[in-house]
This record gives structure tokens, C-alpha cells and sequence, in this order.
């Protein structure tokens, strides 16, 4: 019985949220010897700022991305 997780973080919308439960769906059923109800999917989304990579949390690169890109655009 194949159980994927995933961890994300938020900030997806729930349509692209399942898409990527189907496409992962479709993954293991084509490459696992299985059945489709036995193929277990968990989705956990975790606050962009509860997620850093090295030292800065992802809703901080957010920020910067979003004022470099004002930047840019001036």
C-alpha cells in the first residue's frame, strides 16, 4: 500500500493542490505494481513563514523577490 507525502509551502490554490494529488496518483499507479485504492496521498502545507532555507524564511525571499521586481519594472 504506497503512501506519498508531500510538503509544500502554502500559498497554492486548491485546484493545483489536487492536480498535484492526481498527478503523483497517476505516478505511482504507472510505476508500482498496485492498485488505485491502495495508493494513499498526503498533502501538508506549511506556513511560508515556518520554511526557511538557509536563513531567511520563504515568505522573506517572497519579499525580496517582490521588491527587486519593482525595481525592475521602475
Amino acid at each position: 500500500m504506497p503512501l506519498v507525502e508531500v510538503t509544500l509551502a502554502e500559498g497554492r490554490s486548491a485546484d493545483q493542490v489536487r492536480a498535484m494529488m492526481r498527478e503523483v496518483h497517476e505516478a505511482v499507479l504507472r510505476t508500482v505494481n498496485t492498485k488505485s485504492e491502495h495508493i494513499r496521498v498526503i498533502v501538508r502545507e506549511v506556513p511560508r513563514t515556518h520554511w526557511a532555507t538557509g536563513d531567511l524564511t520563504v515568505s522573506e525571499m517572497d519579499a525580496q523577490n517582490s521588491a527587486s521586481q519593482q525595481v525592475r519594472e521602475q
